[in-house]
């Protein structure tokens, strides 16, 4: 698409806003109605929306995110809930379906996810040169640029997702690893990365000028309150950039499966160390980490596939029943939407979340949702939690566990060496 049809197609698409959105801007619209299962269906418990466009229009305040629990302070020796967060690195909508296909099935159970943008899936290649990447040349990226279609099919996803309930966060933009790497970067020049991760996703429409889009439903200076690393590198100088410029978490480090903390007033949600069935190790609770220890390749042998996806089920099944007949701490998973290996990661994926979302006591929450709960906790309780360790239950009971007060050792070393991604 050239710049001047981008620049028309932009002014025809705001005329149209307030019929894209279901109303007129200012006023209130009733929610759409389509087939089950569509593309264009109305998300869960979708209510009238008042429109308020910023900037370009290509995003808009349109209200409360629907779909949000309340968060509640635990009572006195009561049982904390299970929660589990299942993210996504990169987040884009290819040919494959992968981000519609688990943004249904995240409906379906009633489960909220966090995915994670790269700033670059909404900014055509014929920009690149926009983006100017900390120790590279303007236009550098190591992962590529999507296609009109599928920079279309990309915002159309994550409108509805925000719709259902889900968290768009960030996984920056270039995604660069090794030595001349995030893990290189300065604070400022993460602050640069990330300042540019939001504009890209703010002036999309300057960018692309794809028309009969809807902007997307949020003020991404509101929404965007954490995110995930490449490679999981780069963490260190990125906190307190991240801190400055107002995330309220960051999920780019390597744990274990015990209650977190804050790290420079972020709180520190990494992926988790869980069991590899049939190894004598674990590894962290990632498609890619599965994959790097079993075939090494995103094209393995096709005969040890199924045994790959058996791994990859059952180890996360197995950390999360130790989490939830255990200590409760969250369970964080991390994926891709890539059909590695013959699409394993994702089919056995899918048969988790369906097993565990609908158990009792189980929330299946995006990563803001799980840090509202947690800065909605009694401080003491949350260091009473920390003293447990991996899959420890409290020996005296929930209830009585949870109705004394924390002792003066609460806390402890929690993080280990950085996996990669």
């Amino acid at each position: 698409m050239t710049a001047t049809r981008r620049r028309l197609a932009g002014t025809a698409a705001l005329v149209a806003l307030a019929v894209l959105l279901g109303g007129c801007a200012g006023g209130t619209s009733a929610p759409e109605k389509s087939r089950p299962g569509s593309d264009d269906e109305a998300p869960r418990g979708r209510p009238e929306r008042q429109v308020r466009v910023l900037g370009d229009g290509s995003t808009a305040v349109t209200g409360r995110q629907p779909n949000q629990p309340v968060p509640t302070r635990l009572a006195p020796g009561e049982k904390p809930p299970q929660f589990v967060v299942f993210s996504w690195d990169g987040a884009g909508e290819d040919g494959n379906r992968l981000f519609s296909r688990f943004r249904r099935l995240a409906a379906e159970h009633d489960a909220s996810m966090t995915y994670f943008l790269s700033g670059l899936y909404v900014l055509p290649e014929d920009s690149r040169e926009r983006y100017h990447p900390p120790r590279h040349t303007a236009g550098a990226s190591d992962i590529g640029f999507l296609n009109d279609d599928h920079i279309r099919a990309t915002l159309e996803q994550l409108r509805l997702a925000w719709l259902d309930g889900s968290e768009v966060g960030t996984h920056f933009n270039g995604h660069f690893c090794g030595p001349d790497g995030v893990g290189a970067w300065t604070s400022d020049e993460w602050k640069s990365e990330i300042r540019q991760a939001k504009w890209f996703v703010q002036h999309w429409r300057t960018t692309t000028g794809l028309d009969g889009t809807p902007p997307l439903p949020f003020d991404y200076d509101a929404e965007l309150v954490g995110g995930r690393t490449p490679c999981l590198e780069g963490r260190e100088n990125l906190l307190p950039a991240a801190a400055e410029l107002g995330f309220r978490y960051d999920s780019s480090g390597n744990g274990t499966q015990v209650w977190p903390d804050k790290e420079q007033g972020l709180w520190d949600l990494p992926l988790q160390q869980i069991p590899m069935p049939g190894r004598a190790f674990e590894t962290l609770s990632m498609d890619y980490n599965f994959l790097a220890n079993q075939s090494g390749t995103v094209n393995g042998a096709p005969a040890n596939r199924p045994a790959w996806r058996k791994q990859w089920h059952d180890g996360l099944m197995q950390g999360f029943r130790r989490a939830y007949d255990g200590n409760r701490a969250p369970m964080i998973v991390g994926n891709h939407f890539e059909q590695w290996n013959g699409g394993i990661y994702m089919d056995a994926l899918e048969d988790v979340i369906t097993k565990v979302c609908s158990l009792e006591d189980v929330r299946c929450v995006s990563f803001r949702q799980l840090v509202d709960w947690l800065d909605a906790q009694d401080p003491e309780v949350l260091a009473r939690l920390r003293t447990l360790g991996v899959g420890e239950k409290p020996a005296e009971g929930w209830e009585e566990f949870l109705a004394r007060k924390p002792s003066p050792k609460a806390g402890g070393p929690r993080r280990q060496e950085r996996g990669t991604q």
